[in-house]
């Protein structure tokens, strides 16, 4: 006794119900139904391995990695600018003010064209991180240049310890 096959490129009478296109009702090769079941296998394991069996996700690879770069380069005070209020950085802020600052701000910091730097009054903040931000970042809607890159962040720092130093906050 032999096996008898499934018939093959047996019409299945369809033309008239799909525009003349003929169906064919042939079975799937092999390796088409192999990649089909292994597709259907590695959809099931898969997730259960990346997010229950695996050492760690990309979340943590990305949090480990972050943490690695906080080490190397860790992230500086309000501004970009280490202040150190002490007589010898505020005389220095001093000497920077008057070079910079006295055409918008006046010799004794109480204002012009700039704002008031003496009273307790500020307008973008008077604690030292923001004192040095309102200087790094400047004000360009209200004139006042951005000196971040032309003082660099120690004349910075000077400054903004002299104009601490002066006011009434």
């Amino acid at each position: 006794m032999s096996a008898t096959k499934a018939p093959r490129d047996q019409i299945l009478g369809h033309a008239d119900e799909a525009d003349g296109i003929e169906e064919y009702d042939n079975p799937l090769p092999a390796w088409w139904l192999g990649i089909f079941y292994f597709t259907i296998a590695f959809a099931v394991v898969y997730p259960v391995w990346y997010h229950a069996l695996a050492a760690g996700s990309q979340a943590a690879a990305y949090d480990a990695e972050m943490a690695a770069a906080a080490e190397l380069w860790p992230t500086p005070e309000p501004g970009g600018v280490t202040v150190a209020v002490t007589p010898e950085s505020i005389a220095a802020g001093e000497q920077v003010y008057t070079t910079n600052c006295v055409p918008c701000h006046g010799p004794e910091l109480l204002g012009g064209i700039g704002p008031d730097l003496t009273d307790a009054e500020w307008v973008h903040g008077g604690s030292l991180g923001q004192i040095t931000q309102t200087i790094t970042n400047g004000v360009p809607e209200k004139g006042m240049l951005t000196w971040g890159p032309i003082l660099g962040p120690e004349k910075i720092g000077q400054v903004a310890a002299f104009v601490k130093s002066k006011s009434a906050e």
